[in-house]
C-alpha cells in the first residue's frame, strides 16, 4: 500500500506508525466485524488503546484522498486486470432515529415497507472484471432539502387539483446537494483519470440512472462506450411519426423466448423484444429492450446508447448489475461498516467507510483467494474467507504463546489481560441480589378481605 501511495501521489507516503495503525485497524475490522475503537482495543488485549486509535484516525496526516485509489491500483495490478464493466448503484443504510452528528443522515424511503427511516444513502462505483468484482469509489448522497420540500408541496397541490401554472416553480438546484446521477458521473470521471490504462467496455446502472444526461455522460467519459440502464414502462417513444408508450409498443410487437446466460453462468429462458426507438425524454434514438424473466407478467425495459450491439449482448451486460447487489450484501454483513460505525462528522463516515472497503480489497489479495483466481477457480465468499482468517489469527496467537520462553508465565499474563479487557457486566434480567418483596398475605388484612368478599 505504501508503495502504491508513493507511486500514485508524489510527495505522499505512509509512515511506519501509519502502516502499523492501518494494519491493526484492518485486522480489527476483520476480527470484530465493526469499525469501533473499543472493540479493537479489546480484540488486541490492550495492545493499542482506543484513544490512540481514534487520535490517529482523526489527526494523523494519512493520505486518505489517495489511500483507496492506491488500493484499487494494487488489486488490479496484482490480478493483471486490464478491462472491465463499470456498475453504478446506490445503497441505503439505516441509522438510529436521532443522529445529530452522523454525516448526511436524512429521511430515506424504505422500499420494503413503503415508509421511511433515518439513514445514509451511498452511491457506489463497482468494477466488474473477468476475474473479480471490486469497489472503486463512493459518495455520500443527501437530497436537497429545499427541493424535497417543494416536491411534497407540489404533490399536495396536484392532488388538490391546482394547475401547474398556479403551483410554485421548482427551486434552483443547489451545487452543495448534487444528484445521484451527477455523483455517479463524478465517480466515473475520477476512475478514468486515475486508471486510464483500464479499458472500460460498458457502463451499467439501474433505473434511477436511466436519464439522458447520465447515459450520454457515462458513455462519453469512457470513450463513447455502451451505457445501459432502464426506462419506466410509461416512457413515451416515437415510432413511424407517432408517439406512444413503451408498454403499448411492445404489446403490439411482443418479444420471443430466448435463452440468456445470466452473468456468464446458468442459462435461463426469457422473453425478449427489442427495437431502435426514438425516446422522447432523451431526444434521440436508443436501443430499447423489453425483457421478461420466468414468472414475471410485465416487461422491464432496458435502454442502451450504442445501437450497434446485439440484443442478447445488451441483456447479458445488464445482468452484471446484480453483482453490485452481491457486493452490498457482503459489505454490510461482513466488512464492519454496515454493522457498527458510529464515528461522527464527515471524516468519521468517509474514513471509516474507506477502512471497510480497504478490507474488501485486502481479502481479494489473500493467498487463498489469489490462488483460486489465478487457477480460474470460483472465488471464495467474503463470509467464508473472513472465518478462515479468524481461524488463522487464532492459530497464529497460539503459535506466539508456544514460542515464548516461559509458556506458563506468558499464559498467566494473558489470563490477567483477558480479565482486564473483558470485564463481566451485571445483568438486569435476573433478580439475584435484589429484593423481590414479601409476596404473601398479611395476617392483619385477612378480616378486611373476608368482609369485602361477603359484601361482594
Amino acid at each position: 500500500m505504501d508503495q502504491a501511495v508513493r507511486a500514485g501521489t508524489p510527495g505522499r507516503k505512509l509512515s511506519g506508525a501509519q502502516r502499523a495503525w492501518l494494519k491493526f485497524c484492518l485486522m480489527g475490522v476483520l476480527l470484530t466485524n465493526t469499525v469501533c475503537w473499543k472493540a479493537f482495543e479489546r480484540a488486541g488485549l490492550g495492545g493499542y488503546r482506543a484513544g490512540a486509535l481514534s487520535w490517529m484516525f482523526r489527526h494523523s496526516k494519512v493520505a486518505w484522498d489517495g489511500l483507496l485509489r492506491a488500493s484499487v491500483v494494487l488489486v488490479l495490478r496484482q490480478h493483471g486486470i486490464t478491462e472491465g464493466v463499470l456498475v453504478a448503484d446506490d445503497s441505503d443504510h439505516r441509522r438510529a432515529k436521532r443522529t445529530g452528528r452522523i454525516w448526511k443522515a436524512h429521511k430515506v424511503f424504505d422500499k420494503k415497507t413503503g415508509g421511511y427511516f433515518n439513514g445514509q444513502c451511498l452511491v457506489f462505483l463497482v468494477l466488474v472484471t473477468p476475474k473479480l468484482t471490486v469497489p472503486v469509489g463512493f459518495r455520500f448522497h443527501e437530497p436537497d432539502p429545499k427541493r424535497s420540500a417543494w416536491r411534497r408541496e407540489d404533490r399536495r397541490l396536484k392532488r388538490a387539483g391546482v394547475r401547474k401554472a398556479d403551483r410554485p416553480a421548482a427551486p434552483v438546484p443547489d451545487p452543495a446537494y448534487p444528484g445521484k446521477a451527477e455523483q455517479a458521473l463524478d465517480l466515473i470521471g475520477e476512475f478514468r483519470r486515475h486508471h486510464p490504462d483500464i479499458r472500460v467496455k460498458a457502463v451499467v446502472a439501474d433505473a434511477w440512472f436511466g436519464t439522458q444526461g447520465f447515459l450520454d455522460g457515462a458513455s462519453r467519459l469512457c470513450g463513447q462506450v455502451q451505457a445501459v440502464s432502464q426506462l419506466r414502462n410509461n416512457q413515451n417513444i416515437r415510432f413511424r411519426g407517432r408517439d406512444g408508450s413503451l408498454t403499448d409498443y411492445f404489446r403490439a410487437y411482443p418479444g420471443v423466448p430466448q435463452r440468456v446466460a445470466v452473468r456468464g453462468g446458468k442459462e435461463v429462458e426469457v422473453v425478449v423484444g427489442s427495437a431502435r426507438l426514438h425516446v422522447n425524454a432523451h431526444a434521440r434514438k436508443r436501443f430499447v429492450v423489453a425483457l421478461k424473466y420466468p414468472g414475471e407478467t410485465e416487461y422491464r425495459f432496458l435502454v442502451a446508447t450504442d445501437l450497434s450491439w446485439r440484443t442478447l449482448d445488451i441483456v447479458a451486460a445488464y445482468t452484471l448489475r446484480w453483482l453490485a447487489e452481491v457486493f452490498f450484501e457482503d459489505w454490510k454483513l461482513y466488512e464492519g461498516w454496515g454493522q457498527m460505525a458510529k464515528q461522527p462528522g464527515e471524516e468519521g463516515s468517509s474514513r471509516s467507510l474507506a477502512l471497510s472497503l480497504l478490507l474488501d480489497h485486502a481479502l481479494l489479495l489473500h493467498p487463498e483467494q489469489r490462488a483460486r483466481l489465478e487457477n480460474h477457480l470460483p472465488a471464495c465468499t467474503v463470509g467464508s474467507l473472513r472465518q478462515f482468517c479468524q481461524g488463522e489469527a487464532l492459530l497464529e496467537f497460539v503459535r506466539s504463546v508456544l514460542a515464548a520462553e516461559n509458556i506458563a508465565e506468558r499464559l498467566e499474563q494473558l489470563a490477567e489481560k483477558v480479565k482486564t479487557w473483558f470485564p463481566l457486566a451485571p445483568s438486569g434480567k435476573h433478580m439475584s441480589g435484589r429484593d423481590l418483596g414479601r409476596q404473601q398475605p398479611s395476617p392483619s388484612l385477612k378480616y378486611r378481605a373476608a368482609q369485602m368478599a361477603t359484601a361482594g
